[in-house]
């Protein structure tokens, strides 16, 4: 049988062509990278990485509704309802629904999320100071601005 294989492959020296610079693959291979870094530190705590900006975001905005935050941090709905039974059963946030709409749930922090935020603040953030050490505080600026003009964030900087 004769080989079909006509180039020599290089195992060392991958070719990407113009995928290289996609937007997608780039963020996506970053995300795998932050992700690994997230899971490989803080893989203790229990929690995904999204969890935690979950809980932070509520303890920054008690009593906000659930679907709220979900559209907030762009979260599917149905993914959002599962992630917060999840923080719920683990005594982090307490859900409320509302008399005037019985549709809707709001979310605070529990005291044990309250007091778990507050001390694992430090660790979680450290994974921020992480990336940006990667790049000059300018490089990390300029990469922030677009990205937040990219997804149309450009006013959630408070």
């Amino acid at each position: 049988m004769q080989d079909t294989l006509t180039e020599t492959t290089d195992e060392t020296t991958v070719r990407m062509g113009e995928i290289q610079n996609s937007l997608g693959f780039l963020l996506r291979v970053a995300q795998i990278q932050t992700f690994e870094r997230f899971f490989e530190t803080l893989g203790d705590y229990g929690l995904k990485p999204g969890e935690f900006t979950v809980l932070w975001v509520i303890g920054l905005n008690p009593g906000l509704r659930q679907g709220t935050i979900a559209a907030t941090l762009s979260i599917k709905p149905a993914h959002m309802t599962k992630l917060i039974g999840r923080l719920a059963k683990q005594g982090l946030v307490a859900r409320t629904t509302p008399a005037d709409d019985r549709r809707a749930v709001r979310l605070t922090l529990t005291d044990q999320g309250r007091t778990f935020v507050a001390e694992n603040k430090s660790a979680f953030l450290a994974q921020n100071a992480f990336e940006r050490n990667q790049m000059s505080p300018e490089e990390m600026e300029t990469l922030i601005g677009l990205l937040r003009k990219l997804t149309g964030r450009e006013a959630d900087a408070s």
